[in-house]
């Protein structure tokens, strides 16, 4: 039997999702390895411990809690020394963490702290023997790489949206911990997170996401994807390098090769032809819609449901429809 450990992301003093999948991911590693615990570590300002029931119940057995004032905001030195510290003391065969603009920040820094390999950005993972086995998509997603890591612990880092978030029906333990350096120590210090605005849902964590593009014409005609977007109640805006270049939307809502990677539930592609660049940042959503006039657009070859015509009658009338069937239910 072997333990787990799982990084739980939060912003705010809210659980992101990707917090949810690192845990579940944690727990499905434990399963498959003839058992074992899943220990959480959840660090942020006094009051974050009230979350720990949330990742009980995706599959931690144990959620150390770190909170300080001065954690407000994440602190690479702080949130990195103290993984490292509990990683040492805990005996653990793999770590797990999002490969989030924080987690792709973080591991790093753990695993030099541990002098140990870390695999990045994985879509699929397996503990084989004494080694664990990922699947990391390269070549813009073209060719899915095997990676192959000895040692212990295992860091690694989840591609948002690679693993389900399941319910364990656990009620877990809750340790307080203690950060392993001063906040007010640190060298570095975040003083702000830039994003789209606390009133909208970030594209890792949104089940639907809804992208414009060139199609659209102009910058005041994204009205129609954020129209869409609020009608399912659930969605995130995005948008393509070319819209994002223009200056039509911000640059944190840019998909793709340089920008965000997404794998939501249902993708929304409204007038984007398709570019390869942006493919590789949303080809892992589970279900993906094209609204594009050329039906020989490149999105055609990688969506699930293609609808060809003039995206100013189609998203107006889908609009209309999603919030019918909102109102239905």
């Amino acid at each position: 039997m072997a333990n787990m450990f799982a990084f739980a992301e939060s912003r705010g003093g809210s659980l992101r999702k990707v917090a949810l999948e690192a845990v579940s991911a944690a727990r499905q590693a434990t399963d498959a390895t003839g058992g074992g615990e899943v220990h959480a570590l959840l660090i942020g300002a006094p009051g974050i411990g009230a979350k720990a029931a949330a990742l009980g119940r995706a599959g931690a057995d144990l959620v150390i809690v770190v909170e300080h004032a001065g954690l407000a905001r994440y602190s690479p030195e702080v949130f990195a020394a103290t993984a490292a510290d509990r990683l040492r003391s805990g005996g653990y065969r793999g770590a797990f963490f999002a490969a989030s603009a924080e987690g792709r920040d973080l591991a790093p820094r753990v695993a030099v702290a541990l002098g140990v390999s870390m695999a990045s950005d994985l879509t699929g993972f397996a503990f084989e023997g004494d080694a664990l086995v990922g699947k990391h998509p390269t070549h813009i997603g073209k060719i899915i790489t095997t990676v192959r890591l000895t040692g212990s612990p295992a860091l690694l880092t989840l591609r948002p949206g690679a693993v389900l978030v399941t319910d364990a029906d656990r009620t877990a333990r809750v340790e307080q911990g203690a950060p392993a350096l001063d906040p007010a120590a640190a060298r570095v210090v975040v003083t702000s997170v830039g994003g789209t605005g606390d009133a909208q849902l970030d594209l890792a964590d949104a089940p639907v996401v809804v992208s414009g593009g060139r199609g659209l014409r102009e910058a005041a005609n994204f009205k129609l994807v954020e129209e869409l977007a609020a009608a399912f109640g659930n969605a995130a805006v995005g948008a393509t390098r070319a819209v994002t270049d223009d200056g039509w939307r911000d640059p944190s809502t840019q998909i793709g090769q340089t920008g965000r990677i997404v794998s939501p539930d249902l993708y929304v592609a409204v007038g984007i032809s398709g570019a390869i660049q942006h493919l590789a940042g949303m080809r892992t959503s589970k279900t993906i819609v094209a609204i594009n006039k050329d039906k020989d657009a490149p999105i055609f070859k990688l969506a699930d449901y293609g609808i060809v015509g003039d995206l100013f009658e189609i998203v107006p009338r889908l609009t209309e429809e999603v919030r019918k069937a909102r109102a239905g239910h």
